[in-house]
């Protein structure tokens, strides 16, 4: 399948984990990738920072799949907007253009509300928030200036569109995503760029390889069962996110905007 050919895709969060498994999916399709990745640490409850090894793995197997796929990668924060929009100025200047963005790094701290320090919010909120804002802003202005469109995708959660205990810097932050989404949509229309969010539940990755979370969430009967999908899963695959990403980037897609799309297992019909 390649109906992805000729679109270049700029992914945050590349390192490993949606990140890696978006970057080989859109790859598989024909699309040629823009990889970002902070690979150093970051305050995030009980989770294994990435590192520049893990960004070279996600390169190393884009190149595996034997596509031909060009990719320009680099070690940059989210929250540093200057280094997001040389990125996206050398790969306008390197690949030729942007068409597809996928704002995804994004971290997680947990707790009850009353043990979440102010500096845990605010680090939650800087990446998972404001680094949203930067990644649209470093290459949304490249999109208008093509003229051709483009598709702008914005990774929340399940915590996007309820109220999901124990982890609060992380549910607002989420739910924010929504509402630049929901705001770009409207205003980017005109340029036909459209603008979505997708919304896991639990994924396989580093993020929910955290046993003492899962701890916490037992030791709360009542708070449990909000974490609990219909289907008869507790976590799924990464890939299962990114081939509703895939559909997101290519012109299947073409008159879906504003939209938020669930792959959530069920967690949401309860």
């Amino acid at each position: 399948m390649d109906r992805l050919s000729g679109k270049v895709a700029f992914i945050t969060g590349a390192a490993r984990g949606q990140g890696r498994a978006h970057a080989l999916r859109l790859a598989s399709e024909g699309a040629d990738l823009v990889l970002s990745d902070i690979c150093g640490p970051v305050n995030a409850s009980g989770i294994r920072a990435a590192e520049p090894e893990d960004l070279q793995e996600t390169v190393r197997e884009v190149a595996a799949l034997g596509m031909g796929t060009r990719v320009l990668d680099r070690i940059v924060d989210v929250r540093d907007l200057d280094g997001l929009q040389s990125l996206a100025d050398d790969a306008v200047a390197e690949l030729g253009r942007l068409d597809v963005v996928i704002a995804n790094a994004g971290i997680l701290n947990w707790g009850e509300f009353v043990d979440i320090t102010s500096q845990m919010w605010q680090d939650v909120i800087d990446v998972n928030l404001t680094g949203v804002f930067n990644t649209c802003k470093a290459t949304v202005p490249h999109l208008i200036r093509q003229g051709e469109g483009g598709s702008v995708i914005l990774i929340s959660s399940v915590a996007g569109l309820k109220g999901q205990p124990l982890t609060t810097p992380y549910t607002a932050a989420k739910h924010g995503v929504v509402g630049i989404a929901r705001g770009l949509a409207n205003e980017l229309a005109q340029y036909s760029i459209r603008v979505n969010t997708v919304h896991p539940a639990g994924v396989t990755t580093p993020m929910t390889d955290v046993p003492e979370f899962m701890e916490l969430i037992g030791a709360h009967p009542l708070l449990g069962p909000t974490y609990m999908p219909s289907l008869p899963h507790t976590l799924m695959p990464p890939e299962d996110v990114s081939a509703t990403i895939a559909y997101l980037a290519s012109d299947d897609s073409r008159m879906v905007t504003g939209s938020a799309l669930r792959v959530d297992m069920g967690t949401l019909n309860r």
